[in-house]
């Protein structure tokens, strides 16, 4: 008898320990303040800023432990959120409003569209015993043409024209070291681009407001939401060989036999007239890639027959955008660009970056290359006063002050450029600190 009271107490306090330990993970819904519709695909991040999972087409998020709390959860086009406990079964996000540049109606003489962007990745290459995790921030622009007849084709992938990459080194006894270089080059943020043309899906063409899917073989492939003139576009590029069609760069990879895991893409759209989605209305984008292995022809990591896994999570922000001649896109191209040629100022509307990010910053900006050890000097970087661009209440502004800089700009506009810099620094100033406020 004291033998079976004492296996049954024993069961009962397993059956206890195994339900503490359930009710110590959840999951939710993410949707919008305002419509009430979920969020498909929205990321989540721990409370060390790893990207935790992304949530399903429904905005049901993966199971969480609380051990991960807090979590923040980023869905491009809406303000990022902190949540401190899983007792919620739908956390909603609000909408981030800000200014738009304007954009001039293209004309013959001006008929191909330059783009400026600000991008931030994170990316992680794992092996059963090693990591590399890399943070980067890049300014990069893209060349699109309007009339598709024209000789002159330009790029739609991102060309980068500065970078900042700070990577940390991790092994199974959990000792790490930082470096702003690596030997292997494993991330996919520079093959997503921009779509020239798109159509609007009929069912939404002169609605204000609505919702549209397109099932793919195996789930949903595309979920158009509109909303007046703005529209977003969520894309499973894995549920259906169509979903290629909006990554066409990236299409030789498949070709390799790379298997993907998880292909997500997110495009957000605004004042959007017409049936058709042009890239001057494109505004933000991102997406979510995990393969299995990058590639046999760009390098073999650690030991040939051991497996390594591969996820990049990039947001692109557009700063700034302009109709331009050939012969200014043609200065464009030609001109190289330098690392240290131009700085790098982060979207108004991208998130702080999370403490572990500034804390990894900090690390590789106070490496002393000259004797490999840590030099700790203030970097006034880490004050929060990182660079904001408030491009979008200053038109072409930016992109001018660029050309200015780079030389590509005219005479007259080199006699302008104090004047000008003047007036783009005072109003990002202004706009900062009313920001802090």
């Amino acid at each position: 008898m004291k033998f079976y009271l004492r296996h049954r107490l024993l069961l009962l306090f397993l059956i206890g320990f195994v339900s503490d330990i359930l009710g110590q993970s959840n999951h939710f819904v993410v949707a919008d303040s305002i419509s009430r519709l979920p969020l498909p695909y929205a990321s989540l991040f721990d409370n060390k800023g790893n990207l935790l999972g992304i949530c399903n087409s429904k905005g049901t998020t993966p199971y969480v432990s609380s051990a991960n709390l807090p979590l923040t959860i980023r869905y491009m086009g809406f303000k990022e959120k902190e949540i401190e406990n899983l007792n919620q079964d739908t956390v909603f996000l609000q909408e981030n409003y800000f200014e738009l540049p304007e954009v001039v109606v293209a004309t013959r003489q001006k008929s191909i569209l330059h783009m400026l962007a600000y991008v931030r990745e994170y990316s992680y290459l794992t092996t059963y015993t090693d990591t590399i995790f890399l943070f980067r921030e890049k300014m990069v622009d893209f060349m699109v043409p309007q009339d598709k007849k024209m000789k002159y084709k330009g790029w739609t992938k991102p060309r980068i024209l500065s970078s900042k990459s700070y990577y940390n080194f991790r092994n199974s006894d959990g000792l790490d070291s930082v470096s702003d270089e690596c030997d292997h080059h494993f991330s996919w943020s520079d093959w997503i681009g921009v779509n020239p043309q798109i159509p609007i899906k009929r069912t939404l063409q002169g609605t204000a407001i609505g919702t549209d899917t397109l099932k793919g073989k195996y789930s949903l492939s595309e979920i158009w939401n509109k909303n007046k003139d703005k529209i977003t576009i969520d894309i499973n590029v894995l549920a259906d060989t169509t979903g290629r069609r909006w990554v066409p760069d990236i299409g030789c990879h498949f070709k390799d036999n790379i298997d993907f895991e998880n292909f997500k893409v997110h495009l957000g759209y605004d004042n959007v007239t017409g049936d058709l989605l042009l890239p001057n209305d494109l505004t933000n984008y991102s997406f979510n890639i995990e393969s299995v292995g990058r590639g046999h022809s760009l390098f073999r990591f650690n030991r040939p027959d051991e497996d390594y896994f591969v996820s990049t999570y990039a947001e692109v922000y557009f700063l700034d955008k302009e109709f331009i001649s050939l012969k200014e896109a043609k200065k464009w191209e030609k001109h190289d660009f330098y690392s240290d040629e131009l700085e790098i100022y982060e979207a108004y509307e991208a998130p702080e970056l999370q403490p572990h990010i500034l804390s990894l910053m900090e690390r590789v900006e106070n490496i002393d290359k000259q004797q490999i050890i840590l030099s700790w000097k203030d970097d006034p970087r880490f004050r929060y006063e990182r660079r904001k661009n408030n491009n979008f209440s200053l038109g072409n502004r930016f992109l001018n002050v660029i050309k200015d800089i780079t030389g590509i700009s005219s005479l007259l506009a080199r006699k302008k450029r104090n004047k000008d810099w003047k007036e783009f620094r005072d109003k990002w100033h202004e706009k900062r600190n009313s920001k802090k406020k």
